[in-house]
């Protein structure tokens, strides 16, 4: 049975984004979808000595913010290494920063990037390799777009030939499930509660950080600390 998830594109997301990539067989990475300001898909946050900062990719404003994902540009250049500055100034005491540090660095100084949907792509790609999450990453664009929100995903589900679909328990707002019934397309809800703590830097143990903070403080070991990669 082909599962499948379909989610917009976020910047370096939390582990749970990751697990969600694993559990299924596709990842669709929905960009059609609007760009929306103050949320996940340009930015996420980090620890530091201080507490939580967010590390936030500078968007071109085109009208109201009205653009898709993949049509959101990035303005400049300089956000990648400020965020690469940030980073090591907050993570340089970890015990595998020098490690991650060999991959992640060129991906912040020596690529340009001027799309959000490319640099997030980047990102995600990059991270699964280092987690050896082998899902199948496509992007909506690859498929024909057809119906509105649940009737949408359905499609989408169809074309890319699963039987499956696993979805965020907050869709359960929205999500009409009925659709996924009258199509024959199974409909999973993904939990995400109860991940265990891991030896994490400065102070109180925090969940909903960056994915980069499980990395560069248990490396290879964060496996341990998630539930579907192997």
């Amino acid at each position: 049975m082909k599962k499948i998830a379909i989610v917009q594109s976020n910047y370096i997301p939390w582990k749970g984004y990751f697990d969600l990539i694993a559990a299924v067989d596709e990842f669709i990475l929905l960009d059609d979808a609007q760009y929306t300001r103050r949320d996940w898909r340009n930015r996420n946050k980090i620890k530091t000595p201080q507490g939580i900062q967010w590390l936030s990719v500078p968007i071109i404003a085109k009208g109201k913010f009205t653009q898709k994902i993949h049509e959101a540009e990035i303005y400049g250049n300089e956000w990648a290494t400020l965020h690469w500055k940030t980073l090591t100034r907050n993570y340089s005491q970890s015990a595998h920063f020098k490690e991650l540090a060999e991959w992640l660095e060129p991906s912040y100084l020596s690529e340009r990037y001027s799309n959000l949907s490319e640099l997030n792509r980047k990102f995600i790609l990059t991270i699964c390799n280092y987690l050896e999450i082998k899902t199948q990453i496509t992007n909506s664009s690859d498929y024909q777009l057809e119906g509105d929100k649940t009737e949408r995903l359905v499609n989408l589900c169809i074309q890319a030939g699963g039987q499956e679909y696993v979805s965020g328990p907050a869709a359960k707002s929205y999500l009409e499930e009925e659709l996924f019934h009258q199509k024959q397309v199974g409909l999973t809800w993904f939990n995400y509660d109860s991940y265990p703590e891991y030896p994490q830097l400065w102070g109180k143990f925090v969940h909903n950080v960056t994915v980069l903070d499980l990395l560069f403080n248990c490396g290879k070991k964060s496996v341990d600390f998630m539930r579907y990669v192997l």
